[in-house]
């Protein structure tokens, strides 16, 4: 006899309550406006994975560039984003930011466009500093936005959900420029790259303006013991220790997957262009997948053991790259690049949601402009030293980008990992109050 549809719906039932509690596992609670401001920021992200992996064979194939040209003017991007983000950072302490974040975005898309028709280095710069000036403006108070839309205990669900947001625009994006270019190497496909990636700026830009609501920072008086001002950022040597750290993972373990492996997988690997893409596809469709629930996982572990976690991973990712120049196949060189891909997502998942709470939780109020436009300048130089220095190994000694962005990575988690007590853990407090040793 067939079971009948109670029988049926009862044997279904430990599975569809398993199904729950992973949809479960999705949900961020978040407010309206950061839900938008997070789909505003997938439809930016989109626009910049169009153009993020290809970006020095561009310059250098279709611009006649050197690579170590083309990495200088990508770092110019970043370098003028990190020359901008200070200033950014104390505006944000007295005025609110979402005219700044639209303002950012409409010159970075001025800038990107400009990229589309640039012949000589020069006009490259020139566009480099432009969007670079944007990306400065935008990042910082794109952070502080969303700060001022959550309150304390919603923190690591908005940094997570903003790497999703980012993850998934920017695998979308990756994805869709490996077949075009694959289709069709010439300028014009990089041309209509770059045009459609500044139309996503300029389209930030209006869904930040007519949907998201006017969010000002709460401040607070500075007293004699606590100091103003970028002086009491830099008189507070733990957490520039922290951001100094940090800023070596974020080139080893975010800048050199996304800018350096293009151009090294290209010249030294049999995978072409619309394999690169499924790998970048990989890595962030594994974040946009596991992001938000990884913040219930690491929130049980403590914060110096989540980096030292994080730094491993990236370290074995790293070396992991080298035998792929030895593989003839391009079946299997791609699956073992995806594979680095999803090892380099786990570790994004935990370094990400546990830095960016951690420096909220270290700014005191009446700083945490400031604090945060350090933290952005920690991402934007990053950003310019990646590019900088794995261009320049690229033309002389391609292997140690990866033999080398791994010691690094291990010893950047050491330092964090001997902070131990001294930095705000949840989890440490909390076993604390408990009597927990």
């Amino acid at each position: 006899m067939a079971p009948t549809f109670f029988a049926r719906h009862e044997a279904g039932g430990p599975m569809i309550r398993r199904l729950s509690q992973i949809i479960g596992g999705w949900r961020t609670g978040l407010p309206r406006p950061v839900l938008i401001l997070q789909a505003g920021n997938a439809l930016n992200y989109f626009g910049y994975g169009l153009i993020l992996p290809f970006e020095i064979i561009y310059l250098h194939q279709f611009r006649g560039f050197s690579t170590s040209t083309a990495g200088l003017v990508l770092a110019a991007t970043m370098g003028t984003a990190a020359i901008v983000t200070p200033p950014t950072g104390a505006l944000l302490d007295r005025y609110s930011a979402k005219a700044i974040v639209v303002a950012g975005s409409l010159a970075s898309a001025l800038g990107y466009a400009g990229f589309a028709f640039v012949d000589v280095p020069w006009q490259a710069l020139a566009c480099s500093m432009v969007s670079g000036a944007g990306i400065g403006l935008a990042g910082t108070a794109n952070r502080q936005l969303i700060f001022t839309l959550v309150n304390r205990e919603q923190r690591a669900a908005s940094v997570a959900l903003a790497r999703v947001a980012g993850n998934f625009g920017l695998g979308l994006g990756a994805t869709v420029a490996g077949f075009v270019v694959a289709a069709g190497q010439q300028l014009s496909s990089f041309q209509a790259l770059y045009v459609f990636d500044a139309i996503t700026y300029a389209g930030f830009a209006l869904i930040v303006l007519a949907a998201v609501p006017i969010a000002r920072a709460v401040t607070v008086p500075p007293t004699h013991t606590n100091g103003s001002g970028f002086r009491a950022v830099a008189r507070d040597r733990l957490f520039l220790t922290v951001i100094a750290a940090n800023l070596v993972l974020v080139v080893v373990g975010h800048v050199f997957f996304s800018n350096i492996l293009g151009p090294f997988a290209e010249a030294h690997t049999s995978v072409g262009p619309a394999a690169l893409g499924m790998v970048f596809l990989v890595n962030t469709a594994f974040v946009v997948i596991a992001q938000i629930p990884a913040v219930r996982v690491v929130a049980r572990m403590r914060r110096t053991q989540a980096f030292a976690a994080a730094s491993a991973l990236f370290a074995v990712a790293l070396l992991a790259v080298l035998p792929a120049t030895l593989i003839h196949s391009e079946l299997a060189a791609t699956t073992l690049l995806a594979g680095v891909a999803i090892v380099l997502a786990i570790g994004e998942c935990v370094h990400i949601v546990v830095l960016g709470p951690l420096v909220a939780d270290m700014a005191p109020a009446h700083l945490l402009g400031r604090y945060l436009s350090v933290f952005g300048l920690m991402f934007t130089a990053a950003q310019a030293l990646g590019p900088a220095i794995g261009g320049l190994l690229l033309q002389t000694s391609p292997d140690a980008v990866w033999w080398g962005g791994a010691l690094a990575a291990v010893l950047a988690g050491v330092v964090l990992f001997r902070l131990g007590g001294r930095i705000p853990d949840p989890l440490r407090e909390t076993q604390s109050r408990q009597g927990v040793p």
